[in-house]
């Protein structure tokens, strides 16, 4: 396998891509703007999914499936929503197509322009519309609060600039959609669901993450308020990667969803939504990876270790390396053996290396007549040779600290990279020269937010939920501030 990829420090953006394809996670679709998720990558995938199905599963929640399709005019209930989201709408006109011509050099398949809908229908962008007109159905009183849903779902924003993973038309996610009796409850189940993403960023995917607050201007459209998780990514960007929305009563007032109160009131339904997506694997790509390809954390790496007979595959190693295998395996490890004679093991250990498996193991037979196993490690590149004895639970221990210590090398780039700058001049040299999170004081206005925008691309990524109170002046206008926000450039 090639391994040219371009290294990061020359063209960070190219690397990304070259990883993307050259580990392959992704291919570019027919379609602008989509992408084909190959095994690997949607291997990947499902290891979040799964875990995080989980999580919520503990927390309460069950799943459901909702359409696709969404009438026009549900939209349309929602200002901020619809405003939101106007822009980014796929919409379906026509049911039908038909055949014209009578060669087949003039054969073309056209829409049927007799086929039009009487009500355009919406592909989804994301899915409150559609559930609070459900919910208007299946909620009367308070016994039948809360309702905690999920979907697990794909959906459609018609993104122009794209990027795979991290930006593009279509794209999988989960959606949490719940309902409750009052505000403290909702105000609970947004901050509940904020906490899972930061446990899940941090324990699985070995991302370090900050819990914020996004400003109105950043707000999700219908949300009255919008928590998010923040990571940085190796080029000194920062990623949104996951939100959790406080979103009061608004949908519930847009479809008119209303309960009986214990006391026999009539009061309108509390709301949260909250989803993760794909774009958490291009996080997992730009948190950890190398010049030499992808690195993944052990708990989400579809192989965790992969067994190398050296210099070819023989029966004594075949058995050597399946009994090794089914020890490990017993012990609920991913493991692969690959006694394929087709490609000699410094092909394969390219290979591993690039597709980011985190422990390989070569076994030769000076290894086996020594009673020994070579392990080497992805994050680091270290080789050693360990016993066979017990080699089962050694790789075991290895997997939990090479998880832990991604997770350390992470945050110890995030930690080095949050500046607390008072002068306007120290805020546009770092985000010039160091990048990352920059911590300043903000007055608080959307329009000196947008103004900051403009004149150097950083936007406030968020409020930090652990800030203090600190009396300061706006890093632009001098104006009084009580908190430090933290502002970076971001995909």
């Amino acid at each position: 396998m090639a391994k040219e990829i371009t290294p990061r420090s020359e063209d960070y953006s190219q690397w990304y891509l070259d990883i993307v394809q050259k580990a392959r996670l992704a291919d570019n679709s027919p379609v602008r703007g989509c992408m084909i998720i190959k095994p690997h990558g949607f291997a990947i995938w499902e290891h979040m999914r799964d875990a995080l199905d989980i999580m919520f599963k503990e927390t309460g929640h069950v799943n459901a499936y909702f359409p696709l399709f969404i009438p026009k005019s549900f939209l349309s209930k929602e200002a901020k929503h619809v405003d939101g989201f106007a822009q980014e709408c796929a919409v379906v006109t026509h049911y039908r197509l038909k055949t014209i011509g009578d060669t087949p050099e003039t054969r073309q398949v056209v829409v049927d322009p007799e086929a039009k809908l009487e009500e355009e229908l919406i592909v989804r962008p994301t899915s409150e519309t559609i559930i609070w007109n459900t919910y208007r159905d299946w909620i009367q009183s308070y016994r039948d609060l809360p309702i905690l849903i999920n979907q697990w779902a794909n959906v459609v924003r018609w993104e122009m600039r794209t990027r795979p993973f991290l930006r593009t038309a279509e794209f999988l996610w989960q959606e949490g959609h719940t309902a409750h009796a009052t505000a403290d409850d909702a105000m609970e189940e947004a901050r509940r669901m904020l906490d899972v993403y930061a446990t899940f960023a941090e324990e699985f995917m070995a991302m370090p993450v900050i819990k914020g607050i996004k400003t109105e201007n950043e707000r999700f459209a219908g949300a009255d308020e919008t928590f998010c998780i923040e990571a940085l990514m190796q080029d000194g960007k920062a990623l949104q990667a996951g939100t959790s929305h406080f979103l009061g009563q608004n949908f519930a007032k847009a479809f008119d969803v209303t309960y009986l109160t214990k006391e026999n009131q009539q009061e309108y339904v509390w709301a949260t939504s909250w989803g993760v997506s794909t774009r958490l694997v291009g996080g997992l790509i730009m948190t950890h990876s190398d010049d030499d390809g992808l690195v993944l954390p052990p708990k989400l790496a579809p192989i965790q270790v992969v067994i190398v007979p050296i210099p070819k595959p023989s029966p004594a190693l075949d058995e050597a390396s399946n009994k090794i295998a089914a020890a490990l395996r017993a012990k609920g490890i991913r493991v692969k053996v690959d006694n394929d004679d087709q490609n000699r093991p410094g092909f394969k250990f390219a290979e591993y290396e690039m597709i980011g498996v985190p422990v390989r193991l070569g076994l030769g037979m000076r290894d086996l007549d020594a009673g020994q196993v070579e392990v080497a490690r992805r994050d680091t590149k270290t080789k050693e040779s360990v016993p066979l004895e017990n080699i089962d639970q050694y790789v075991a221990d290895l997997l939990v600290e090479i998880q832990g210590a991604l997770f350390e090398r992470a945050k110890a780039y995030r930690d080095e990279h949050i500046t607390k700058v008072d002068r306007w001049e120290d805020f546009e040299k770092v985000l010039e020269e160091k990048g990352g999170f920059v911590s300043a004081h903000w007055d608080g206005t959307t329009a000196t937010e947008k103004e900051i925008k403009e004149k150097t691309k950083a936007t406030i990524r968020c409020i930090p939920l652990d800030g203090v109170a600190e009396a300061g002046a706006c890093i632009l206008t001098g104006k009084p501030s009580t908190q430090r926000v933290l502002f970076a450039r971001a995909y």
